[in-house]
């Protein structure tokens, strides 16, 4: 499995992550062999989220890796909190500490290798953020720290009072649902895709050093685009030119085109079918050229001025 580093760390990461949202649709008997499947193939990095499951997704989790006897230092486990489902997001002091403590409870471990603020908190308060994160560092709850779904000046804010550095942002990204991208090339455009949704959030994390991880990279924003979505023919048969000359499916070429952006963007994959995993896990084996990977790009519909 391709590796890069883990925002400004020493930590490398796998090039894909697990992504454990979807782990209690699995018979609860059929986990401990996908984890150990994903461990396998090089994907030692598990993203969950209090929320995931109403928190049943890392109890089942845990429960599969101990029946494994994983070592703690074998994986990389992430954890997100801030949102209270149906009801509000919050980043208060009081709530990112319970928060955690219930996330290592049922994961049954002493530390998590990285928190997340999930949703942005439009009442946040960076002060109480800046007393958690220090708080949960200096316990050794919390190795690392970063945001899901933060545009820039959101993570400045936040900067004004946490000393640690914010290693990772978890962003929506797929070839047709690529505003972070399309915003850039068509700056200076009156198009709608050179509207800047997210305060250019691909640069800031580039010059800042902050890891992003591409979530739902087989979605558009109308639903999931290999094969099944007819919004995107023209897609299909460039990935399906692609996958034919690397020997790969189309499930691995989406991915790859990710992987293949110099930002050195994590893939977040949240499949639990067997063969999909090990698809989405070839991707970190193929490098897209720079005409395929615009070739791709173009194919979704986007354009260059």
């Amino acid at each position: 499995m391709k590796t890069m580093k883990f925002g400004s760390t020493d930590l490398l990461v796998p090039a894909i992550v697990l992504g454990c949202m979807r782990i209690t649709e699995l018979d609860e008997s059929a986990v401990p062999a996908y984890i150990a499947q994903c461990l396998d193939l090089g994907i030692n990095f598990f993203d969950h989220a209090d929320i995931y499951g109403g928190g049943e997704c890392e109890i089942r989790f845990a429960r599969a890796v101990k029946r494994l006897s994983v070592p703690r230092d074998k994986m990389i486990l992430q954890s997100k909190c801030g949102i209270v489902p149906g009801k509000m997001y919050d980043f208060s002091y009081d709530y990112i500490m319970k928060s955690v403590d219930g996330i290592l409870e049922r994961l049954g471990t002493d530390y998590l290798d990285i928190l997340l603020l999930h949703r942005p908190d439009a009442l946040v308060e960076p002060e109480e953020v800046a007393a958690a994160f220090d708080k949960l560092e200096s316990s050794g709850k919390v190795r690392y720290f970063g945001v899901s779904n933060h545009k820039p000046s959101q993570i400045e804010l936040l900067k004004k009072c946490v000393k640690q550095d914010i290693q990772a942002n978890q962003m929506q990204l797929s070839i047709p649902f690529s505003s972070m991208i399309s915003s850039g090339l068509e700056a200076n455009m009156m198009t709608d895709s050179a509207v800047n949704r997210d305060g250019d959030v691909l640069d800031y994390c580039r010059l800042n050093d902050i890891t992003i991880q591409a979530w739902s990279p087989f979605q558009s924003a109308g639903g999931a685009f290999v094969d099944s979505n007819e919004k995107f023919p023209d897609l299909n048969w460039v990935l399906g030119e692609l996958s034919a000359k690397y020997n790969v499916t189309k499930t691995t070429i989406a991915a790859a085109w990710i992987l293949r952006h110099p930002a050195g963007i994590q893939t977040i994959a949240g499949t639990m079918n067997p063969q999909r995993i090990s698809e989405i896990a070839n991707a970190a084996e193929v490098e897209l050229t720079r005409e395929e990977w615009y070739k791709l790009y173009l194919s979704a519909g986007h354009i260059l001025p």
